[in-house]
């Protein structure tokens, strides 16, 4: 019941549900796509990214080689050509993106772009908006990502 009522709300052909929180779906995704090692390019926690995005306290930030990105001092916001310099000067094998406690709206089709052009997989936690994805009020990044995670207990409210 809560696959195919998730299927439908999100428009996603794959959903597990097991996991019982976000950092566990997280977990879920590193350990199914990616192998310790290997190196990812996610947002730096001080720019708005998550403790699981490869932060040095998390399980992510020992078992993989973690490259952040961040916002443009200036406009506070991601600079998209300067993660696609990144992207290939690291040449991850994952790009993570998130909306933890990054106010913008991610351009979902850039960081696509982005992730082939360097033959990386395009991970999204959408954990904290959901809600609004839910309720056609924010782009979803299902159709854009390999990897899409969220929870029940933030925008959703569920």
């Amino acid at each position: 019941l809560a696959i195919d009522r998730a299927r439908r709300l999100f428009g996603a052909e794959h959903v597990n549900v097991q996991p019982h929180s976000g950092a566990q779906a997280n977990m879920v995704v590193y350990f199914a796509a990616i192998k310790p090692g290997d190196k990812i390019l996610t947002m730096n926690l001080a720019h708005g990214g998550h403790l699981t995005h490869g932060h040095p306290a998390n399980f992510s930030g020992k078992f993989y080689q973690v490259t952040h990105y961040g916002v443009d001092e200036k406009t506070e916001q991601i600079d998209y050509e300067a993660l696609q310099k990144q992207a290939e000067e690291v040449r991850p094998v994952m790009i993570t993106a998130g909306a933890s406690a990054y106010p913008r709206t991610l351009d979902f089709p850039r960081l696509r772009q982005i992730a082939d052009s360097v033959g990386a997989i395009l991970f999204i936690d959408m954990a904290h908006i959901a809600g609004l994805v839910a309720g056609g009020q924010h782009p979803s990044p299902i159709p854009h990502a390999q990897f899409v995670t969220t929870t029940t207990h933030k925008s959703l409210r569920g």
